[in-house]
């Protein structure tokens, strides 16, 4: 009988696991369409430049960035409608907005009207950045919310390889409607996303805080596999009570929160300043003012995607399992190496392979470190009270600093008119010095989160 009763209780905690699993995985899909959504363009860049002949200005600021000011405006404004109207509602309206995008991209007729639905599709990814890791890391326990969390990551980083497949197969379907199809295509995945979304249940600490639901959060609970689901719903209660009772000095931008505002600003200012999204976007180019043929650009790029792809499956392993402070530690070490190397190679014409190869340690040393802490970080640190308005804020920043560098670039990249047209090494070599900065602000201010409840991370912060 006790066998039996063993094998009963396994059984239903494999079927929890299971379900939780497949909820964070639906939620994390919004990653995957937001990584397919930022790559996908790349192909249509010079299709549409011959089609429409717009200036160089207007091409680089309503055609390529359009997206990217869509992104911070949803990353920036998030807060709100996910704590007023709930994360599934939002993470659902995220798939609308993403196949409206989708569809109205690859059917517009002129510019603005192209430029006004890439826009649209850039508020998706900016409130994806904000719902989906909020959304994960309340439906998750302290010994699995890292690597369920870092799956958003994940996934924007499969979608990343995925849009530079589907660019690569779907050259030459459509002749000069290539790039309609390219951007086209990823109205299938949000579709699809849109139909799972409905399928998941609502945040029990939003329904908890902001519609004290206390029988339906239990029931969600209980589902995902929450044994102790009473004395869960007690303690965040108690929390919520003490965010209540501190009244006005509990303002999101109160003194109060001035230690977690400022740990989810240095983690996003710093995640940018490593040079990230200068080196993906940009990736091209920096290979081909070091010697590789433009004709080697798309299987270089194929290579980067697939070094991220690989080692963000090993960041998430990693992350329950040795830390979120500890990765960021080895991820410092591998950006101050790679970003040094890279900056020696230009500036000793070391030659494109080398370049190469430290270029692929950089990625790396990201998608373990920053790449895989990030979202599941600023999620962890914030209070159910403020837990959306806070990864609002940390997203809003990453995305603020991923604009001024993307308009940055071209200033001191540029072969004829760059500051360092001659030789970009010095960008480099400041990239590398940011993450030295980087290594010392999380030796010495960083805490380490891995397998407390979201509440034990508020007690040890001193918010109660």
């Amino acid at each position: 009988m006790q066998t039996q009763a063993n094998l009963e209780s396994a059984n239903t905690s494999m079927k929890s696991h299971g379900y939780s699993l497949r909820v964070s995985l639906i939620a994390a899909l919004a990653g995957f369409i937001f990584g397919f959504d930022t790559v996908v363009i790349s192909g249509a860049n010079q299709p549409i430049k011959d089609l429409w002949h717009t200036s160089t200005l207007f091409h680089g600021f309503f055609i390529m960035s359009m997206a990217l000011w869509g992104t911070v405006l949803g990353s920036l404004t998030a807060g709100i409608p996910i704590q007023k109207y709930g994360r599934k509602k939002v993470l659902l309206w995220i798939g609308i907005l993403f196949s409206i995008s989708a569809l109205g991209s690859a059917f517009a007729q002129d510019p603005y009207t192209f430029s006004f639905f890439r826009f649209i599709g850039g508020i998706g990814i900016g409130v994806s950045s904000v719902v989906a890791p909020t959304y994960i890391s309340e439906i998750s326990t302290p010994a699995t919310r890292g690597r369920l969390g870092a799956m958003y990551q994940f996934n924007i980083v499969f979608g990343i390889f995925i849009a530079f497949l589907s660019n690569y197969f779907l050259k030459g379907m459509g002749g000069a409607n290539d790039w309609r199809w390219m951007l086209g295509v990823m109205a299938l995945p949000s579709l699809i996303y849109t139909v799972m979304v409905f399928g998941i249940p609502e945040s029990p600490r939003w329904l908890i805080a902001k519609m004290n639901d206390l029988v339906a959060a239990k029931k969600v609970f209980q589902k995902l596999g929450v044994k102790n689901a009473d004395e869960v719903i007690s303690t965040i209660t108690t929390s919520i009570q003490h965010e209540s009772a501190a009244g006005k000095a509990s303002g999101f931008f109160s003194s109060r929160y001035k230690t977690i505002m400022w740990l989810a600003f240095m983690i996003a200012f710093f995640n940018q300043w490593s040079g990230i999204n200068f080196i993906l976007y940009y990736a091209p180019e920096i290979l081909e003012r070091a010697g590789l043929a433009a004709k080697e650009s798309l299987f270089n790029s194929i290579a980067i995607g697939g070094i991220n792809l690989i080692f963000t499956f090993v960041g998430l392993y990693l992350i329950d399992r040795i830390g979120r402070k500890t990765l960021l530690i080895i991820g410092s070490f591998g950006y101050i190496l790679s970003l040094s190397m890279v900056a020696w190679s230009f500036y000793s014409g070391a030659g494109p392979i080398f370049l190469m190869t430290f270029l692929l340690l950089f990625i790396a040393s990201h998608a373990v470190g920053q790449g895989a802490v990030i979202w599941v970080f600023i999620s962890e640190i914030f209070p159910n009270k403020i837990r959306s308005m806070g990864q609002s804020f940390g997203s809003g920043t990453h995305w603020v600093f991923a604009a001024i560098i993307t308009l940055i670039t071209p200033t001191f990249l540029d072969a004829k008119n760059g500051v360092f047209k001659d030789n970009p090494w010095p960008i480099f070599a400041f990239f590398a010095f940011m993450m030295v900065l980087q290594l010392i602000w999380v030796l010495t201010k960083v805490p380490e989160t891995k397998g407390r409840s979201l509440e034990q991370i508020q007690k040890e912060l001193g918010l109660e």
